[in-house]
């Protein structure tokens, strides 16, 4: 730990990364999540399914021969540090500290968000919208969360814990959506606020340009609709953060870092869409 740092200062250093990490963090919240895993790797069952079968007296039962398997995440190591010079801090004091609290927040949570786009992205038979649906080379419309939400609804898939990930170029397209914008369809927090809360069962999170943690677009935008239970994450490591003092650079190295992986468990739940912006 630091040297010459009051207890006072790290343990309140350390409650303003994790309310930065929060903040920043806009997935939470959103997979099959398992902490405290223990080695570089956490599996996540997925049983199969069975047919129920006529019942007759002084016979054996049949069984449904349910089959097992499972899928794999691996645990990376990831870290956001940066440095703060001893003599700076007699210049800026607590601001600079506030600063570096949300630089290396808001990192650690772009990254955590990385994670899981990554695993959706990754899926290997996801159902999928074109970017034609609704019209040729459109954005995110009315007739995209339509297939979107059919897609899922043939597969079987629960109607509560479905999310929809979409970025803020297909949330401005979809607020021109009469649909989406009228009492006459939809709640009036479209018109209110400017944002999508819930809509066809769908919970919105809206994402911006990023650099990390952002939505595809090599060519088209590609965006996710998806049941939580269809993404698994484990943690290996919990956010975790430290002020340490660097002799040799006469200053502390602010730093952040968690251990985590993230897999697409049942593909069945996932739905990749393209948009074009």
């Amino acid at each position: 730990m630091a040297v010459g740092i009051s207890n006072a200062f790290v343990q309140l250093f350390d409650a303003e990364v994790k309310q930065a990490y929060q903040a920043s963090r806009a997935l939470a919240g959103v997979t099959r999540e398992r902490t405290s895993v223990e080695g570089n790797q956490v599996k996540f069952p997925k049983i199969g399914k069975g047919t129920a079968t006529v019942r007759v007296p002084q016979t054996d039962v049949t069984p449904l021969n349910v089959t097992y398997s499972q899928v794999t995440a691996t645990m990376s190591d990831f870290i956001a540090a940066e440095y703060s010079d001893i003599f700076n801090q007699q210049k800026v004091n607590f601001d600079e500290r506030r600063e570096l609290v949300q630089v290396v927040g808001a990192a650690i949570g772009r990254r955590m968000d990385q994670l899981v786009i990554d695993a959706l992205n990754a899926a290997s038979s996801p159902s999928t919208v074109a970017t034609t649906v609704g019209g040729a080379g459109t954005n995110m419309n009315l007739a995209k969360l339509l297939a979107a939400k059919k897609a899922l609804d043939a597969k079987n898939v629960p109607a509560e814990g479905r999310c929809m990930i979409i970025h803020a170029n297909g949330l401005s397209a979809l607020l021109d959506e009469t649909e989406l914008t009228s009492s006459d369809f939809a709640t009036v927090k479209a018109l209110s606020t400017g944002e999508i809360d819930t809509f066809l069962g769908f919970k919105f999170i809206t994402l911006g340009d990023r650099d990390e943690g952002g939505l595809p677009i090599p060519s088209t935008r590609t965006c996710f609709a998806f049941h939580r239970d269809a993404i698994g994450m484990g943690i290996g490591m919990n956010q975790k953060s430290e002020i340490n003092y660097i002799a040799e650079k006469t200053s502390f190295l602010v730093s952040s870092m968690f251990s985590a992986g993230a897999v697409a468990i049942d593909d069945d739940g996932i739905v990749k869409i393209s948009a074009t912006e």
